[in-house]
């Protein structure tokens, strides 16, 4: 192997992670992981409950019925009565009905805000379509919702030349949030804020290319040491004070020599 490979083997050799060397640091780090975790989940917590405005979803159910005016139903009335659902969850988002919520509620608010609260549902193998309506306002969402459905029913109808859709459930004011939840966003702060400083501690870790012991001096470089001074704070103390006093005899030492 030549000197440039020994180079490579060398530096890839520095850029490895000692994995078990990391979670030892991060167990002597536990209280400061733990502070974090507290901290990070408390002060989320805070946030959630005093500058996040609580929201309210209230749901009104259309019914889609086929063109079909037998009371047989067949396996044809089933595929027209799906794509309608369909063509229904499309449009009633359209602008006309949403100018017409707007303007019957007296709703100080665009199309684009109106139509960004509501959503269009349709559970798996039905011809019913949820209209859910969220707002800080409980009492508001369940209007939202009740007149999209009202308007849905007397204007699609007219545009698809369909038969008229059913109401088959208006909506109630809801009396519970439906978001933001305090247990989800102080785990997610938590967890956060766990990372975050887990995250700093592992940069310092790998930032830190401080020779500590004989094995790691080993391990770099290669080679092993002849001796090791212990770091002993008695002897740093009698060496300090030996060099004060040595000091000191040599003024005295000068101040004698200048009085004779």
């Amino acid at each position: 192997m030549d000197h440039s490979e020994q180079q490579q083997t060398h530096r890839e050799t520095e850029e490895e992670i000692d994995l078990y060397e990391l979670f030892f640091l991060f167990r002597q780090k536990i209280k400061g992981i733990a502070i974090s975790l507290i901290l990070g989940g408390l002060v989320v917590g805070l946030f959630t409950f005093f500058f996040i405005a609580p929201k309210y979803q209230a749901t009104s159910k259309l019914y889609i019925v086929s063109a079909s005016n037998d009371s047989v139903v067949n396996l044809t009335d089933l595929q027209i009565g799906a794509s309608l659902t369909a063509d229904y969850e499309q449009l009633i988002l359209s602008r006309p009905v949403l100018e017409s919520v707007i303007q019957s509620l007296g709703l100080d608010i665009t199309t684009k805000e109106l139509k960004e609260s509501l959503e269009i549902s349709n559970p798996a193998n039905t011809r019913i379509l949820d209209i859910t309506a969220t707002s800080t306002d409980p009492a508001l969402a369940k209007d939202i919702a009740n007149e999209v459905a009202r308007l849905a029913v007397e204007w699609l109808p007219e545009v698809m030349e369909s038969n008229t859709p059913n109401i088959a459930e208006d909506a109630i004011q809801p009396t519970q949030k439906s978001s933001p939840s305090y247990s989800t966003n102080m785990v997610m702060g938590a967890l956060l804020a766990a990372l975050g400083y887990m995250a700093v501690v592992f940069i310092q870790f790998i930032s830190n290319d401080t020779i500590r012991t004989e094995e790691e001096l080993e391990h770099y470089f290669g080679i092993l040491p002849l001796a090791a001074i212990p770091e002993d704070d008695a002897c740093n103390d009698k060496l300090d004070s030996w060099t004060s006093n040595t000091r000191g005899g040599a003024r005295e030492q000068k101040r004698g020599g200048r009085g004779a």
